[in-house]
């Protein structure tokens, strides 16, 4: 274990409690899936020796179990979903760790019609006036909530017979390349699993617009029976130097 980390007492007994009572982290779907979350598992382990359980799910249901104490601390990327919880008092010790934000993907033809590559909400308002199909998956993650912000921006109000339900049961990727249509997927999650597109004449359509930028935060639940030693000390870590240089380092993610 770090020196600064060792020192004190607590963090002692943080790493000797988890062994037994691991720290419940949970995180939205797309940092678990991207690997970002066990990147930094990963590196917190080797830095205090604390285990850290990893647990996933769309932000939304992860936030709420979280302010029912059901999780010691979450990684999260709704900070509309966050922000309400942390002014009530509901969760605490809320930091900015890293920036991770949403890309288009679509069949590559569109590219040159659309002409929007840097301009989310033209990119999109052109979709659906030319109801191009998009799929999207409701399940209230940080990336459908960062999709409905640009189409709000877009002035659009997406409806059948264009806008498509994904199926729960696979990747949103895999199903928008099976049916050729659109979807805003979280920049992260797209460069670990997005490869496989390659030679498909599926790919990017719109980036690097502000609006598509997400910050990630870390969190602890305020519940005082879910107040596991460890989860001090994880939120001291990740949101120092250290932890953010971590996330910083990983694909589709930058400093904050």
């Amino acid at each position: 274990m770090g020196a600064a980390l060792a020192a004190p007492r607590w963090a002692t007994a943080a790493q000797r409690q988890s062994l037994g009572d691991p720290l419940r982290l949970a995180v939205d779907d797309a940092l678990f899936d991207s690997g970002l979350a066990v990147d930094l598992q990963r590196a917190f382990g080797r830095d205090t020796g604390v285990a850290v359980q990893l647990l996933h799910g769309p932000a939304t249901g992860v936030l709420e179990a979280l302010e029912r104490g059901e999780h010691d601390a979450a990684l999260t990327n709704a900070p509309s979903v966050e922000e309400p919880l942390d002014k009530q008092g509901l969760i605490h010790d809320r930091h900015v760790i890293t920036r991770g934000s949403v890309v288009l993907v679509g069949p590559t033809i569109l590219a040159k019609p659309l002409a929007a590559s840097h301009d989310a909400a033209l990119a999109m308002l052109r979709l659906s006036q030319a109801a191009v199909p998009f799929m999207t998956r409701a399940d209230g993650s940080g990336t459908h909530l960062a999709e409905l912000a640009l189409w709000r921006a877009a002035k659009v109000a997406p409806a059948a017979p264009w806008y498509l339900n994904a199926d729960k049961a696979s990747p949103l990727i895999a199903q928008a390349v099976k049916a050729q249509a659109c979807a805003v997927v979280e920049r992260g999650m797209w460069l670990a699993h997005g490869a496989g597109t390659a030679g498909k004449g599926y790919g990017v359509l719109a980036e690097g617009d502000p609006r598509m930028d997400v910050d990630v935060h870390v969190m602890r639940t305020f519940r005082a029976e879910r107040q596991h030693p460890a989860g001090k000390l994880f939120v001291q870590w990740i949101s120092s130097p250290k932890g953010r240089n971590v996330a910083a380092a990983h694909r589709g993610y930058k400093a904050a």
